[in-house]
């Protein structure tokens, strides 16, 4: 499934605005322990943690520390680079040969093969499977044999991956994909033991991967321990004996509990807490750009949302939210108000188009009313926002919009806030379409493309279009991105499709946000990568 742009481009654009902006320091002091645990915060999952059924940020997070792909991000610039792959070859960007380095294997000792591959990537495909990410094998020929739209499944592989060897396989796409390698670093395309198709049962308890770090125990709602792999084969071998993800429901008790010293690493300081946290932490506080944006989704598949003239309404409720003002109170300038659906990391060259939303996302209350007015209303007169209470400080920002909202519109009841207790419970409701009324619906990107905050979110049944939005010209033009192999003209067919979303308000951006971490003096080395995901396997523990 993904992107048209050059990662490379992307990723120095990225790594000058880290350089440039990043603020904090290592921390912590003397001598560190190789064998010492460190403990951090963390919430379940929605899905037990098969690579190409996770797709959310907590699951995500354990699949970096579990498992290595053909590709990895550089955790300082985001560039793709080779980790499993000796090479990646192709002579007209359709058909590729991949040929997997020698010496690695999984942690219960079985060998990654190219086999061990081709088998993961069928069965993340296969309808049967039910996984959330099948959507990204979508390229690959046969595909539709694997995971039709509509009748039953007519085969069990895909037509266009061939194992040619014990470190060697092929990859026929339907149609010319450039940037198809630097993709492979996304965790849907892991390799997986044949313990997992041998106990299935058995792996979804104690999942089994190649990454530096192993799973020793897992109780939900509680904390999954992680512990170092000694024998694991990479570079990048754990610097620390492990780490305890402790589940929390809410920011601020993990937050306290960090100042008390009940935990060591916080990865999203509460807003609550942000004007006292250089008070509470001095350099132990790290607030970084990350490729991250907050959106507010709509449910598409109720009508009541997808009428003639629910677009004035999207775009009168955009124009009732006052991004400045909630930046800089709620979030204490971490966050930056968003003028277009991608990320600044990208830089211009990769795709970024800074003022693209134009005064659809400036705070003009008496248009904003006009809008919604010649949009036929508020369906019902009144609008719920839901979103996830556990994590990400979303009720402060909530409530602040829902303020805006009813004060651009002088009704004190015209939207409220709708709180779900837990990230895995909201996920749910969200894939199982029970959303009624505009949900959060923030993206943190899987690699620096300006394809990957368009493509997965708006595109006909994407892997997470959660609102079910569809648009043929969209469509049209990220299909015709995809086939181009020269990088700006790509770059530039991306850039029309995001117009597209912008005049339909397929969804409200509302802010860029910046990775923050907060950490005990324990700790040393804690660095965020570009998706605002703590380096696990390079902080130190003193």
């Amino acid at each position: 499934m993904r992107g048209a742009t050059h990662a490379r481009r992307a990723a120095c654009a990225m790594a000058v605005a880290l350089a440039a902006t990043a603020c904090g320091g290592d921390g912590g002091g003397g001598g560190s322990d190789a064998g010492a645990v460190l403990s951090a915060s963390w919430g379940d999952p929605q899905n037990p943690l098969e690579p190409a059924n996770t797709n959310e940020v907590q699951g995500g997070k354990v699949l970096d520390m579990i498992f290595r792909g053909l590709k990895r991000y550089d955790p300082k610039t985001g560039e793709a680079k080779d980790m499993l792959a000796e090479k990646i070859d192709t002579s007209d960007s359709q058909n590729f040969t991949v040929t997997v380095k020698d010496g690695w294997t999984f942690s219960n000792g079985e060998k990654v093969t190219a086999k061990s591959f081709v088998d993961a990537w069928n069965y993340g495909a296969s309808l049967r499977n039910n996984q959330r990410n099948a959507y990204f094998f979508g390229y690959v020929e046969g595909y539709d044999q694997v995971h039709p739209e509509e009748g039953e499944q007519t085969s069990d592989t895909m037509s266009g991956l061939k194992v040619t060897g014990d470190r060697t396989f092929t990859v026929k796409l339907t149609q010319k994909f450039s940037t198809f390698p630097d993709t492979l670093g996304y965790n849907a395309f892991a390799p997986l033991p044949q313990a997992f198709f041998d106990d299935h049962a058995a792996w979804i308890k104690k999942p089994v991967g190649n990454g530096p770090y192993l799973v020793d125990s897992y109780t939900r709602g509680s904390q999954m321990a992680l512990r170092k792999w000694n024998d694991y084969p990479g570079s990048d071998k754990a610097q620390n004996g492990g780490v305890d993800l402790k589940v929390y429901t809410d920011a601020n008790t993990a937050y306290t509990d960090l100042i008390a010293g009940n935990l060591d690493l916080v990865d999203d300081v509460p807003a609550a807490q942000l004007k006292n946290v250089k008070s509470d932490l001095g350099d132990r506080y790290l607030n970084t750009p990350a490729g991250i944006i907050q959106t507010l989704a709509f449910p598409f598949y109720d009508e009541a949302w997808n009428k003639s003239g629910s677009d004035k309404v999207r775009k009168g409720l955009s124009m009732a939210i006052d991004r400045a003002q909630i930046t800089d109170t709620i979030f204490q300038k971490t966050r930056t108000p968003a003028t277009d659906w991608t990320s600044p990391v990208l830089g211009k060259d990769g795709g970024f188009q800074e003022g693209l939303c134009g005064e659809s996302c400036d705070y003009k209350p008496d248009e904003a009313k006009k809008l919604i007015q010649e949009g036929g209303g508020l369906p019902g007169g009144k609008v719920t926002i839901t979103y996830n209470a556990d994590t990400g400080s979303h009720r402060e920002w909530v409530d602040a919009v829902c303020n805006s909202i009813n004060k651009a519109l002088d009704n004190e009841r015209a939207c409220t806030g709708n709180p779900v207790g837990t990230f895995a419970d909201f996920r749910n409701q969200i894939t199982q379409q029970k959303m009624s009324g505009p949900f959060r619906a923030g993206w943190q990107m899987d690699y620096p493309l300006i394809q990957n905050f368009l493509q997965p979110l708006y595109y006909t049944d994407a892997s997470s279009n959660d609102g079910k939005w569809s648009n043929k010209q969209f469509d049209d033009l990220v299909n015709q991105a995809n086939r181009e192999t020269d990088n700006a003209k790509a770059v530039g067919l991306f850039q029309q499709a995001e117009g597209v979303v912008r005049d339909n308000m397929a969804a409200i951006p509302l802010w860029y946000q910046n990775g923050s971490a907060g950490w005990s003096d324990r700790l040393s080395e804690v660095k965020l990568n570009p998706f605002s995901v703590p380096v696990y396997d390079q902080i130190k523990v003193s």
